[in-house]
């Protein structure tokens, strides 16, 4: 039986100080394969952290977080980056896009610190390119694109080391309502293909895209189930 892609046992996450912040309280949370969950909650509840730790950019302070069944608690810096580089892919509010080199080559660009071999890259962004429907612009530069066009092309960054896991951090944040819809059927078309994805948002529209919605506030979560993610 496959192991499943997140496990968080009962993880904590305190930032010391004169008033310690306990940003993460006790939380589990399990995230099978193919599985599409919207983490939505106040500002300062705790999605960002809960984020974090699930992309090894924090460690829990309590608890383990198993990754493809690995208890990342065990390894060192070099192995985290290392998994962290193989396994997750990551998109942002803001698309930190290369502005003075291509569609295709900024795809690329998050091959260089994998395993991936050298010799695949071109044809693996192209691939990538082409699932967020942007395979026309594979030589223009991100200037000449759309904010949209521009978050696809984030988004097949992302995917092009064929992670176990994307992570998207209010990734329509900057768009606007028609510009998300189609971001948003990218991540509906992901989803289909079999990839696991966790999406933090404030806005409801984005979260009901999702199978889940884990529920962030005061460092606790509880989840619920909808069922638009299954269409």
């Amino acid at each position: 039986m496959r192991e499943p892609v997140v496990r968080l046992d009962r993880v904590s996450r305190t930032f010391e100080g004169t008033t310690p912040v306990h940003a993460l309280r006790h939380v589990d949370f399990t995230l099978e394969a193919g599985e599409y969950v919207s983490v939505v909650g106040p500002s300062g509840s705790g999605k960002s952290t809960l984020l974090h730790v699930l992309g090894l950019l924090d460690e829990p302070t309590d608890g383990l977080y198993f990754l493809d069944g690995i208890n990342v608690s065990l390894i060192d810096d070099a192995e985290r980056t290392g998994l962290r580089g193989d396994r997750i892919g990551f998109v942002f509010q803001d698309f930190h896009l290369l502005r003075h080199r291509t569609v295709t080559e900024n795809v690329m660009a998050a091959l260089l610190y994998n395993r991936f071999p050298r010799r695949e890259r071109r044809r693996a962004a192209v691939e990538a390119l082409e699932k967020v429907d942007l395979g026309h612009r594979m030589d223009q530069t991100p200037d000449k694109l759309s904010g949209g066009e521009r978050q696809r092309v984030a988004i097949a960054r992302a995917i092009v080391g064929r992670p176990s896991l994307l992570l998207a951090d209010e990734p329509t944040g900057n768009l606007d309502t028609g510009t998300s819809e189609s971001v948003l059927e990218v991540f509906d078309d992901l989803r289909i293909d079999g990839l696991t994805l966790v999406v933090v948002t404030h806005d409801e529209t984005v979260s009901s895209h999702a199978a889940r919605q884990v529920y962030m506030v005061d460092g606790l979560l509880s989840e619920s189930t909808i069922g638009r993610g299954t269409r």
